[in-house]
């Protein structure tokens, strides 16, 4: 869907290639040129640049039936862009969804009762896109295994408000962390033992689930490596499997565990169990063990043919979002195009 130019802000001199060639060419007819030789030599240049037939040096040729989404963290939200504005980037750029991130701020947060979050929802659906899922930050500082009972009661009560906004707004999934022994970017966090770690994270998703399947919404673990708690995706299958209830799934995040382990490995044996997944590429060549490690997508070491493979053996057929934690500081809008460029050619879409 074309949008007026007006609306589309910062990023409105994005043209496409189309465009600019066609009108080369006008210029090229009103200068009294040949537009015989617009018309032919460009052809000639893309056969030659785009072989015909699949290639696996230019994009999977194998086309997977996922869809594409995008991570609101990308985009320089609220500093340079409104929400509005972000979506509108996403669609324009050819995301099928976006994820929202719910904060004690801005749009989505507790300040936001049900009119207004139906009406993002609302907003959404008039531009076109979807929205994949909702993700926060507010579980590393009220992590749902805290040993300060304040805070744990503080972490249930707000992954409670969380999930209440993905029904306002018709969302299902919810991603969540369910405990930590330890958080090594906050110096406020007291080590949790392991065996209490795991205590504690099966009481608060027990707590949750109750609301979850009032509200028909999926509650979505997510691997987190840093975290230290659900380090195999073995360990991963027995805790949402200990629940019996499709409102607990997982939410497999690629980039989570390549510090040591693949991701390849892991889609394989959470098998049907994944129920939303973030894309975030990572590099074994580093030394930075931080959130600083993670890349853009394609400039990494992560094995991404495998990784759809498998993905897509256990019948995974729902959204593969970009999780990025850093706006580019110069136009950001570069990153939202890259981003959707890259997994065009991982999905093995066809040349837009």
């Amino acid at each position: 869907m074309l949008r007026p130019q007006n609306e589309l802000g910062p990023f409105a001199q994005n043209k496409l290639i189309a465009r600019r060639d066609a009108i080369r060419c006008g210029i090229a007819a009103a200068t009294g040129a040949s537009v015989v030789s617009c018309a032919v030599a460009q052809p000639a240049i893309s056969a030659t640049l785009q072989p015909q037939g699949a290639d696996d040096r230019q994009r999977s040729p194998h086309r997977f039936d996922m869809k594409k989404s995008i991570n609101l963290w990308a985009f320089p939200y609220p500093q340079r862009m409104t929400l509005r504005e972000c979506l509108l980037l996403a669609k324009h750029a050819g995301f099928d969804g976006i994820e929202l991130n719910y904060d004690l701020d801005n749009d989505l947060s507790p300040k936001a009762g049900t009119k207004e979050l139906v009406a993002i929802r609302q907003m959404a659906d008039e531009i076109g896109i979807e929205i994949s899922g909702l993700c926060s930050f507010l579980f590393w500082p009220y992590p749902l295994s805290s040993n300060d009972p304040a805070k744990r009661a503080r972490g249930i009560e707000l992954a409670g408000k969380i999930g209440q906004a993905a029904h306002d707004m018709g969302v299902e999934n919810v991603l969540v962390v369910p405990g930590a022994v330890h958080i090594p970017w906050r110096d406020d966090h007291e080590p949790v033992p392991n065996d209490i770690c795991d205590r504690r994270a099966r009481e608060a998703i027990g707590t949750l689930l109750r609301q979850a399947e009032k509200s028909k919404i999926s509650l979505n673990i997510e691997n987190i490596f840093f975290n230290g708690y659900l380090m195999t995706p073995m360990e991963m299958n027995d805790f949402v499997d200990s629940f019996g209830s499709p409102h607990v799934q997982v939410h497999f995040d690629t980039g989570n565990i390549s510090m040591f382990q693949h991701a390849e490995h892991w889609a394989a044996i959470l098998g049907k169990r994944t129920k939303n997944v973030h894309f975030k590429e990572f590099t074994k060549k580093g030394t930075d063990y931080s959130l600083e490690t993670f890349r853009p997508l394609l400039d990494g070491t992560t094995n991404w043919p495998a990784v759809m493979s498998q993905l897509e053996s256990a019948g995974y057929r729902g959204y593969v979002t970009f999780e990025y934690f850093h706006p580019y500081i110069h136009y950001p809008e570069a990153l939202i195009y890259q981003t959707s460029d890259s997994l065009d050619r991982i999905l093995g879409r066809p040349d837009q």
